[in-house]
C-alpha cells in the first residue's frame, strides 16, 4: 500500500512540475487553487475517517497554499481587489487553524465553498485579458 501511495505522489509531483513549466501566471494561480481545493477535500475525508495525522498534513498544505496566494498579491496594481483578497486569505488561514484544532467540518465546508467561488472566478480571467497578456510566461 505504501509503495502505491509513493507512486501516486510521485505522479502528482511530475504532473505539477510539468504543468508549472508550461503555465502562464493565470494558469499558475488556477493550479494553486486546484491544489488548495484538493487538499480541503482530502482533509475532509481524513476527518471523517479519523485519520488525524493525515488531516493535519492536508490542512497544513492548504494553509501553505493560501499563504502563497496571499504573498503573491500585488497591492500596487491590485488596489481594492488585492486588499480584499488579502483579508479573505487571512480569514481562511485563521479558519483552517480552527478546523485543524476542532475537526470542524462545517467550517471546512465554508472554506471549501469560498475557495471554489474564487477558483471559478479565475476561470473567467483569460477571457478578460488581451491576447498578448494571456500568454505571458512568468519570469
Amino acid at each position: 500500500m505504501r509503495a502505491n501511495q509513493r507512486a501516486i505522489n510521485s505522479y502528482g509531483e511530475v504532473k505539477v512540475v510539468t504543468g508549472v513549466s508550461s503555465a502562464n501566471n493565470v494558469e499558475l494561480i488556477q493550479m494553486l487553487f486546484d491544489g488548495l481545493i484538493e487538499s480541503l477535500v482530502t482533509a475532509r475525508g481524513q476527518m471523517v475517517r479519523g485519520a488525524i495525522a493525515e488531516k493535519g498534513k492536508s490542512l497544513s498544505r492548504a494553509s501553505r497554499i493560501v499563504i502563497g496566494l496571499q504573498g503573491a498579491l500585488d497591492f500596487e496594481k491590485g488596489g481594492d481587489l488585492a486588499a480584499n483578497l488579502n483579508e479573505l486569505y487571512s480569514y481562511v488561514t485563521r479558519r483552517l487553524i480552527h478546523v485543524n484544532a476542532h475537526n470542524d467540518l462545517k467550517v471546512l465546508d465554508e472554506i471549501h465553498g469560498l475557495m471554489c467561488e474564487i477558483r471559478e472566478a479565475w476561470e473567467a480571467v483569460p477571457a478578460l485579458l488581451p491576447a498578448s497578456n494571456a500568454n505571458l510566461k512568468m519570469n
